[in-house]
């Protein structure tokens, strides 16, 4: 009998896995990863990959070209190439992954996405948008990564008429391993010529970020 209780909670246990996690009980349907980078400070997300509240862990949920900023000093607060995350929890860490390629050079990093960032993420705001000549109720579902030469990453949560809420300034650690570890071999695409041109004349203007 013992031996057919333990088959019993086996199976109800496979069967749970093969459902696949409970959707998450959020006030939206997705929140969104952000990628931006300086202007002219060109990058390539290799991938952004999610440990959940929950545990769970999420891969490559957005990955490719960032969103570049106005200028290559400083920063815009917010913004960039979003993707929505779907059937993910708010976020307790977010591992990033990628290729500087004015330098060039590959960097990783884990953040800890700190509580007072989720408890934001789901708070309801009540704002007037001038763009819909409106109040509306919004949540600052979205998270930017900012990422610049020497590794630097910066970190916002926000959303549009609510505007970005800094998180942190993180140092990110050089890959050892290179770039492409996806069987594309180890190589950095060239910068656009717009900002090699850049670069040969002005260089990296590191310690603006």
């Amino acid at each position: 009998m013992k031996r057919l209780s333990l088959l019993v909670g086996l199976l109800f246990s496979l069967c749970a896995c093969a459902g696949g996690p409970t959707p998450p009980k959020l006030p939206y349907h997705s929140w969104y990863v952000g990628l931006a980078a300086p202007r002219f400070m060109e990058v390539w997300v290799e991938s952004v990959d999610v440990l959940d509240q929950r545990g769970l862990a999420f891969f490559r949920v957005h990955a490719g070209v960032a969103g570049y900023t106005r200028k290559p000093e400083g920063w815009h607060k917010g913004g960039g190439s979003m993707m929505p995350v779907n059937n993910v929890d708010l976020p307790d860490r977010i591992f990033v992954r990628w290729q500087s390629l004015v330098e060039p050079q590959t960097y990783k990093i884990g953040i800890r996405i700190p509580q007072w960032v989720r408890d934001e993420m789901v708070r309801p705001e009540r704002v007037f948008c001038e763009a819909d000549q409106e109040n509306v109720t919004l949540y600052r579902n979205r998270i930017t990564l900012g990422m610049a030469p020497g590794g630097i990453v910066k970190v916002w949560v926000g959303a549009g008429c609510l505007g970005f809420k800094e998180v942190g300034r993180f140092q990110a650690e050089i890959e050892p391993l290179g770039p492409n570890q996806n069987g594309k071999g180890n190589y950095y695409r060239a910068p656009k010529p717009e900002a090699q041109a850049y670069i040969d004349q002005h260089g990296i203007p590191y310690g603006t970020w």
